[in-house]
């Protein structure tokens, strides 16, 4: 008897490139047994990780899109985080994504020099062991405290340090949302406004569409299910491709497990057809 069909994709994935904790190849597999047809990794500020993943899909049958996670920032200063799918020519943004590299090592260790301020006697090695090649976020600086005995959990790290306002909290450098759009446009990708939530006003939308963004993601864990009932009717009203994914970082339970939105493959096909829409276009003009 021959196998069904995979139906289900998941669009928004972390790996040990940046802050997830399975390795490349061990999110594949982990896709694989969960039956998904496809999926992107999408880690933060990096395709490192895309070498070792698109080498397990080749080898167990699981596409493996190029993606990543960006944090932007528009005029108010409020934080968006946007999604680059589709990578077609990952090198130039790469290139670009290095110098945010370097600032989230230095934050890092501005966020280390403000707990020892505060009475914490965490080390930037402690942290760096953490991260390991990873790009460097708030969570290896909590796995750090964590390991270190400051604390029980990342929640009380976040709470009492990490969290935004909290004592030891640095704000990251950030790009612009123009500008994160045309990195992804540059490098051929598809740039997809990530996990808006309540905040996916269509006032919102609307604005950040005129920036650039081609996509929305609709399902995702943070969502209620309204926010994705208004999402999609945006994303129709507007002309932007869905997307969804788990946002997994390696969780084997509670509300991001992997495949866990059941994004349908019909998606994908509709994100590929707006990248093949968009090379058209380019060669016709």
């Amino acid at each position: 008897m021959s196998q069904p069909a995979r139906a289900h994709v998941d669009l928004h994935m972390h790996s040990t490139a940046s802050d997830g904790a399975v390795p490349p190849a061990g999110v594949v597999a982990a896709a694989h047994a969960a039956g998904l047809a496809a999926i992107a990794l999408t880690d933060h500020d990096t395709l490192a990780g895309m070498p070792e993943a698109r080498a397990a899909g080749e080898r167990l049958g699981v596409r493996v899109i190029a993606g990543v996670e960006l944090s932007a920032a528009d005029e108010s200063g409020a934080e968006t985080h946007i999604l680059g799918l589709l990578i077609a020519r990952p090198e130039p943004l790469q290139h670009a994504l290095d110098i945010y590299r370097i600032a989230r090592r230095a934050r890092a260790f501005a966020i280390v020099e403000r707990l020892n301020a505060l009475g914490v006697a965490l080390t930037g090695d402690a942290v760096l062991a953490q991260a390991g090649d990873a790009a460097i976020g708030r969570p290896h600086v909590a796995r750090a405290l964590v390991a270190g005995g400051f604390a029980r959990d990342h929640h009380e790290v976040f709470d009492r340090w990490l969290g935004a306002g909290r004592p030891a909290f640095v704000e990251k450098r950030r790009l612009g949302i123009a500008e994160a759009c045309a990195l992804i446009h540059d490098a051929g990708g598809l740039a997809v406004y990530a996990h808006p939530g309540a905040g996916g006003t269509r006032q919102r939308v609307a604005a950040l569409a005129a920036y650039g963004m081609d996509g929305l993601e609709i399902r995702h864990p943070g969502h209620h299910p309204s926010d994705s009932a208004r999402l999609a009717a945006l994303a129709d009203e507007l002309d932007l491709v869905p997307s969804g994914g788990s946002d997994w970082h390696g969780a084997v339970d509670g509300s991001r497990t992997i495949g866990c939105m059941a994004v349908p493959a019909e998606w994908l096909n509709r994100l590929d057809a707006r990248v093949r829409g968009r090379v058209a276009s380019e060669v016709l003009a």
